[in-house]
């Protein structure tokens, strides 16, 4: 248990900041999870919708400093893979 003033002090901000990161890392996973769900069901327009968004919010935690540039840039390529090859399937129909 921390005895300084500043000690205890430190250890309310950073359970304040842990909380707003798993809010992030949730409201990230959820956003994830519902373009898989789109692509699934093979709506382009609304896939394009959400992966800009899921882009997006990736972009913000990443400046933030919540997830590493690396890890923001890694999923982006990903989703942008994944609409890349939703709409070449469409297009070949």
């Amino acid at each position: 248990m921390p005895i300084t003033k500043s000690a205890i002090k430190r250890m309310r901000s950073n359970r304040k900041k842990q909380e707003r990161n798993q809010q992030v890392h949730s409201s990230l996973k959820t956003l994830f999870k519902l373009f898989i769900k789109t692509v699934e069901e093979h709506d382009i327009n609304k896939a394009r919708s959400e992966a800009k968004n899921v882009c997006k919010e990736y972009d913000k935690a990443a400046s933030r400093g919540i997830i590493p540039k690396q890890r923001a840039n890694r999923k982006k390529r990903r989703i942008t893979y994944t609409l890349n090859k939703l709409v070449t399937a469409n297009s070949n129909k």
